[in-house]
Order: structure tokens, then sequence, then C-alpha cells
């Protein structure tokens, strides 16, 4: 096992290589500055230094140098880290915290310092298994189509309970035939298996804006799930090479988590993309809205704004939803999702979004959307009206369906565009 504190990378020559070159030291490049503090989710809700990063960096590196033992508040500091990564962001010594952190994680988990929940044990296992997840999960689809889950991350939806995304691609391409550039789709392991109608729906505007869709045979887990559980990752590379071999002009995907994971184990020799955020190369259709009266409140995901460093998006790409919006307030900052933090520490995910979500008990919008471009992230938010935070009706929509535009439609072939400047919130 890497000593914890150390960092492993991949030789850029084969994204799909498992050579890795010599481990390089990590806990002494923090200047102390205090600078993580003030953005650091758990520091706000805590005021305890050690549950911030600047704390967590000095009682790793005191433990890697054994000026203390393995102390359990060690431990209990590194769970209750949501992993936002908007401390490196903040970080003017570009300290790669998250890089340490999922270092950190692993080794606790394999020390037995750290137990994983079994149900998330269970869960890590069949996202290894995307075929065995997507046959299981087949009751939990049938549910969400008819409308009957309560559970409180569940948001509503219609996805196909039988038909995969893969076979929904070939269907679509060999009916429009687009002709632009090829995007590779990686449809993740929970969006496919509990929430497809977003990965159909991603299809659907890719080929309606003249992308040509592959969804290739053979795809994994990322590995997303066993990082945020300190789990190893799965052995196949069959994901990363079946995405890259597959000679895309770029890979996309709608689940932020799953791009900076694929970002990380490709070592960006392919571009991967959010799909809002490659939509922004090309003038998207223009949407007729199904609530006219609503107004959006845009939610960026931590993983794309810290890690994929995406700071907003194009405005052609906001405006053609065909709806009045804005950035939601703290857009940047996290709603306490953090992949399965929301699930291990929920007191802390409910009491991180509790003033995150506040603004929608008074905002515009008959009614108003919370958007985001993160199935997670819904997740987390649709969980605000069924914890009582929000006490008004609201939708939770992921970008994507807003840009939908529907089963029935039709392709009218197009150029692509210059990209134009995102709107950032900087």
């Amino acid at each position: 096992m890497t000593q914890p504190g150390t960092s492993l990378s991949k030789p850029v020559d084969d994204p799909c290589s498992e050579d890795r070159t010599a481990p390089r030291d990590l806990l002494t490049s923090c200047v102390h500055c205090g600078l993580c503090l003030e953005v650091c989710p758990t520091w706000q809700l805590s005021g305890d230094e050690n549950n911030s990063p600047r704390g967590r960096l000095r009682l790793w590196r005191e433990e890697a140098e054994e000026r203390i033992p393995q102390d359990p508040w060690t431990a209990r500091y590194t769970e209750e880290c949501v992993g936002c990564l908007a401390c490196e962001s903040a970080c003017p010594a570009n300290v790669p915290y998250g890089e340490i952190l999922e270092q950190q994680r692993a080794d606790h988990v394999s020390k037995g310092r750290t137990r994983i929940n079994p149900l998330l044990r269970l869960a890590a296992a069949l996202a290894a298994r995307p075929r065995l997840f997507s046959a299981v999960t087949v009751p939990l689809r049938i549910l969400r189509r008819l409308g009957f889950s309560q559970h409180r991350n569940l948001f509503p939806g219609q996805p196909s309970i039988l038909q995969s995304t893969a076979d929904y691609a070939r269907t679509l391409m060999q009916k429009h035939q687009p002709s632009g550039p090829l995007a590779a789709l990686q449809v993740g392991c929970l969006m496919e298996s509990a929430f497809r109608e977003i990965n159909f729906a991603t299809v659907r505007v890719l080929i309606e804006n003249n992308f040509r869709v592959i969804v290739p045979e053979q795809q994994e887990c990322c590995g997303a799930v066993q990082s945020h559980l300190g789990l190893p990752a799965p052995q196949s590379s069959a994901n990363e090479c079946s995405l890259a071999r597959s000679n895309p002009d770029v890979i996309v995907t709608n689940s932020s988590g799953c791009g900076l994971a694929l970002q990380h184990s490709l070592n960006n020799e392919v571009p991967v993309r959010d799909v809002i955020d490659l939509l922004s190369d090309v003038a998207p259709h223009q949407r007729t809205p199904q609530h006219p009266e609503a107004h959006v409140y845009i939610d960026l995901p931590c993983h794309l704004v810290h890690g994929q460093r995406v700071q907003g998006f194009s405005e052609n790409v906001l405006n053609a939803t065909g709806l009045p919006w804005e950035y939601a307030p703290q857009a940047a900052d996290c709603c306490g999702s953090g992949g399965v933090y929301h699930l291990q520490q929920p007191q802390n995910a409910t009491r991180i979004l509790q003033e995150k979500s506040r603004f929608l008990n008074e905002a515009k919008g008959q009614p108003p959307i919370l958007a985001t471009s993160n199935h997670v992230c819904m997740m987390q938010w649709y969980s605000a009206g069924k914890n009582g935070l929000v006490h008004r009706p609201f939708l939770v929509k992921h970008l994507i369906q807003l840009l939908d535009p529907g089963p029935d439609f039709s392709v009218q072939k197009q150029a692509l565009q210059p990209a134009p400047r995102p709107v950032s919130l900087q």
C-alpha cells in the first residue's frame, strides 16, 4: 500500500497503462495560511480547527511522522470531511488535498480505523458490477416510474425500466445519423441503475446538437464510489480503456464525480467534458419550457467547480432552457452531498444544506427550479423538501433535462459554432 501522504502518478504516454512513477511527499506542502478555513463546510459547522483542511493535514502529518499515535480523533475528523475540494481552490500553495484525503481514507479503512456501513459496502460492490447493479435495481426503476418512491433522496423521474442507454443511443443514432464530433458517453453506475432518464435526455440533447454518440460496451465503475468510501478501486481498467480506445473526440459525463474520476484515471489524455460545459461549444437548440412561470436557480457541483475547475456555464446554454435563470446564492459552496457523505453523515449534510437552501422558501417562480449537473447533488437538494428545510413546492432538475427535446424530436443539421465565454461566478 502507498504510504499516506505520498503521490503516485500515471505516465502520460498510455491512458490505460498501470505503470506508476515514484512517490512524492505531499503532507509538507501546506503553508498553514488558513485560507481554507472559511470555505470548509465542516469548519463552518464546528469552529473546530481539527475539523478543517489545515487541521486534518497537521494531524495526518504528525501521525505519519509518529509524533502522535494513530488516534481515534484523527479517524473521526477524516470521516467528517465532505471532500468538496473547496480548499483546493482557495489554497495558494496548491496542496492536492483531495489526493491526500483519498489516501488517508483508504489507509484508515484498511487498518480498521474507519468502519463502512454494510449497505454502502454492498452498494460499492454492485457499482463495480454495473450489469448486476442494473438488474438488482429494476424494482427501484419501476417504483420511480410509477411515482411510488418516497425516500428523501429519490427525486421523481421516468426512467426506462429495461432498455439500456447503450441500446437507446444506438437506436437514435441509426434514426438521426448526426455528422458532428464523436462523443463517448460515460453512463455511470448509479445514474444508469437508478436515474437513467437523465442519460436518455443526455443522448437526445447531444444528437439533436449534431454529436455522434457512442456508449462503449464493457463500461465499468469509474471508481468514484470506492474512492469516497476508502475502498480499493476496481481492478479492471476496462472502463477507461473502452472509453479512450473507442477513439472519441471527447468523453462526455453528466455526473461531476464520474467526470473528475475519469480525468484522474485517464490523465487528461482524452478530453473529459461535463455535458453542460461541452454544449457551450455549440449553439444549443432553444426549448419551449413546460413550466412557463418557473424560474431556474443554478447550483454548481463541487467536483465540477473545484475538481474539474469549470467555474460556470455559458449564457447561450442557459438561455436555451427558455426560462429566466440565475445562479443560486452560494452556488459554488457545497450542498453536503459529497458523493456518499449525505449517506454517511446525514446530520452534517442536512446542516450544510440548511443555510444554502433557505432562499428557496422565498424564491421567484411558480415553481422555482433548482437545477444542477450532478445526480447526487440532485438527491441532496430533493431532501431539502423531505426534511422540512424548504416549506414550499419546488422542482429539482438536471440541467440537461431543461434542454431535452423529448423522445419525438427531429434533427436539424447545424454546424458547430465558436464557443462563447462562460458566465462565471467570479
